[in-house]
């Protein structure tokens, strides 16, 4: 299915409209990164962005997360602009790479979001422990970032952005680093807490299987400068094991694919 945005009968978490984003402007290595991207994240949504590698996939999350300005066109986050959703926290960031501190233990990398919020200290080691059990880091609290491997590191860094339960999950690739049973289980857990908490969540990944697995919705997006080639609607029922063989599953894998590879033929 082609369209140009996302809809939802619910109010928009995420309004984008006319976005373009143009690196080095004016200039001989001028880049022409998203063209005109229109996009609408009903809140409590999943959203995936897929396409090729160079599409503006990571570039457009960092225009909802205010880390770069469009050129032109408007991105709005719960109503208000990006800048100022940002300085609200409203929402809270994963890598493609963990990003932790090094003087840091894990316990005290998890805590630093809740630290800057004010939470008091007994909070903070509480909702920490929750935080390492979920993703099976329970024995390394007290571990520094330079004695984990690259796979720990980032299961540290998803377990912090999730440590305060942001309104919108900003996630690029979060799941790359890890082995494919911790992924899975990752996978898992992120659709629990997405389910029980009604975070709205856009997230970006290579991967096909991952994005139809993961989404309600997963954004095909063309190679650049990178616009939305199609919305694939993902209604999977129940998100589990036994849905990664499901006929669904497969299917929308397969139409997924079939957008992709036209991108690559024009």
């Amino acid at each position: 299915m082609t369209a140009e945005s996302v809809t939802s009968e619910r109010m928009p978490a995420v309004e984008i409209r006319g976005a373009t984003k143009v690196f080095n402007p004016g200039e001989a290595n001028e880049v022409l990164a998203l063209d005109n991207i229109d996009l609408n994240v009903g809140a409590g949504d999943f959203v995936t962005l897929i396409g090729p590698s160079g599409c503006g996939k990571s570039t457009l999350l960092r225009l909802v997360a205010a880390l770069v300005d469009s050129t032109s066109g408007t991105v709005l986050v719960n109503g208000k602009s990006a800048d100022q959703a940002r300085l609200d926290r409203d929402y809270s960031m994963v890598f493609q790479k963990a990003g932790l501190f090094d003087w840091r233990d894990v316990s005290r990398n998890i805590e630093l979001p809740l630290e800057l919020m004010g939470w008091r200290a007994a909070d903070r080691r509480r909702r920490s422990k929750e935080m390492l059990e979920l993703v099976k880091l329970e024995d390394f609290a007290h571990h520094h970032p330079l004695e984990l491997s690259g796979g720990m590191a980032q299961r540290v860094a998803i377990a912090r952005a999730m440590s305060f339960e942001p309104a919108l999950l900003l996630m690029d690739e979060p799941f790359g680093a890890l082995d494919e049973m911790t992924r899975e289980h990752m996978q898992n857990e992120l659709l629990r807490i997405w389910s029980e908490t009604e975070t709205t969540v856009i997230f970006v990944t290579h991967s096909i299987s991952e994005a139809v697995f993961l989404s309600t919705k997963v954004v095909v997006m063309s190679p650049r400068p990178g616009r939305i080639a199609a919305v694939i609607d993902n209604d999977l029922g129940t998100r589990d094991d036994t849905a990664r063989d499901a006929p669904q599953f497969f299917a929308n894998v397969s139409a997924v694919r079939k957008v992709l590879r036209a991108g690559e033929s024009q």
